[in-house]
């Protein structure tokens, strides 16, 4: 028989970066419960493999994953290749258009490789929602389908918007909510997670349950972790995400460009520390007896260590270093070499008795392909955000001669090795 904490311990580390628990007596009582039996709680989340690569947002509900099986309990880590046929309805003002079961198979793949980087691979429940989905006849969806009115579906917000606006509805989004409902039957679920935006999911999945005769689940959400601008979501289309894949060096560097302010989101959201902990790191920060850039260098170790390694974590951190706060290039950046022919006669001008010879740096950014157009590497100029050999670069033009030998040009986090040769 497990030994478990506590039941106060671990709610305290259930609750640490949870949005909300419905309800939280009754989780305590299911912790009292499994306590007292021995019996671990059976805790799901689910994913529909809609996009092949995870960034940190994604990361947030695996982590919370991690915690309850940190303290012994039963992970299911539901891939939703039946769900991710239908599309996720939920933030959409349109219908999703749902894709085929060969791109659900293919990204699930991937998910499943990424999984991993958190979860403990042998205590991890791997299992896909059409291994029961793909069973069901026709009279078993008429009689799921007759545990839930459409009234009550409209009151789903996304649905009642899309109403009240005249926006089509396809029947098969309303099938959306009842499956990932029933998902929680089928695993007879007693806890499932999901961010702030799945409520309205998990609360049928919470009435399903009592309808086929279960106790209900206890449903936790998690936040929607904000990505680098600190506002919006994190998400690839937006710019401002950090992928699971991405090399340590560039996930590094993109943790360490947050601000201060939302390093402690970060912390309590991406991060198995308990709150007393990060509590008492922002509390040496305020008296001064830490540094918040330490702080933030410890965090980006972290959560390149998870994803990584913890040797390439350390290496990322001396290479960072090195490019911001020593002037330094790290050893590993791309090394190119631009002819001076790629310049027109018009971009070469002569200066000083035509001693020197100059050159636009916008266009100089642009061949070297760290900005997609000069018009981008002008207005990174303007933002102070280009710097040759660290040294912020303010003047549009270059001396070609300074480039005869490699020079580290950097635009934002971006650097490459450039020399111009004849």
């Amino acid at each position: 028989m497990p030994e478990f904490l506590p039941v106060d311990e671990q709610l305290a580390y259930i609750k640490k970066g949870a949005a909300e628990i419905i309800s939280e007596p009754e989780l305590r009582a299911k912790l009292e419960k499994s306590r007292a039996t021995g019996k671990p709680l059976r805790v799901k989340a689910g994913f529909d493999p809609t996009a092949p690569d995870l960034h940190l947002g994604h990361t947030v509900l695996m982590r919370k994953l991690k915690h309850f099986q940190y303290l012994g309990h039963t992970v299911i880590f539901l891939i939703g290749d039946f769900t991710g046929m239908i599309g996720d309805p939920t933030g959409r003002s349109v219908t999703r258009p749902p894709l085929s079961r060969e791109d659900v198979l293919r990204n699930a793949e991937t998910y499943k490789a990424q999984v991993f980087r958190i979860l403990h691979p042998e205590k991890t429940e791997i299992r896909f929602n059409n291994e029961w989905f793909a069973k069901f006849k026709a009279d078993d969806f008429v009689r799921l389908m007759a545990k839930y009115t459409v009234s009550q579906m409209l009151e789903r917000e996304d649905f009642h918007k899309r109403f009240h606006h005249e926006k089509p509805i396809a029947l098969h989004e309303l099938i959306y909510p009842l499956a990932q409902g029933y998902d929680s039957v089928a695993l007879e679920a007693d806890v499932e997670l999901g961010g702030t935006d799945q409520k309205f999911n998990l609360l049928v999945g919470r009435e399903l349950q009592r309808a086929y005769g279960q106790p209900s689940q206890v449903v936790l959400t998690t936040p929607i972790l904000e990505g680098l601008d600190g506002v919006q979501k994190m998400s690839k289309s937006l710019g401002n995400a950090v992928g699971i894949h991405e090399p340590p060096m560039e996930m590094y560097g993109k943790i360490m460009s947050i601000s201060d302010v939302m390093m402690w989101r970060y912390y309590e959201l991406l991060t198995d520390l308990s709150m007393s902990e990060i509590e008492k790191l922002q509390r040496d920060c305020a008296a001064g007896q830490a540094h918040p850039m330490n702080v933030k260098k410890d965090l980006a170790r972290r959560i390149v260590a998870d994803f990584h390694s913890a040797d390439a974590a350390a290496k990322a951190g001396k290479d960072w270093a090195k490019q911001h706060q020593k002037g330094q290039t790290p050893d590993d950046v791309e090394s190119i070499e631009i002819p001076i022919s790629e310049f027109r006669d018009r971009d070469v001008a002569a200066v000083t008795d035509g001693i020197a010879l100059v050159i636009p740096l916008d266009k100089l950014i642009a061949k070297a392909g760290l900005a997609t157009s000069r018009t981008e590497a002008a207005r990174k100029i303007k933002e102070k955000a280009v710097k040759i050999d660290g040294v912020t670069q303010l003047m549009p033009l270059v001396e070609v001669q300074s480039f005869k030998t490699p020079r580290a040009l950097q635009v934002g986090r971006k650097i490459k090795k450039v020399t111009l040769t004849a």
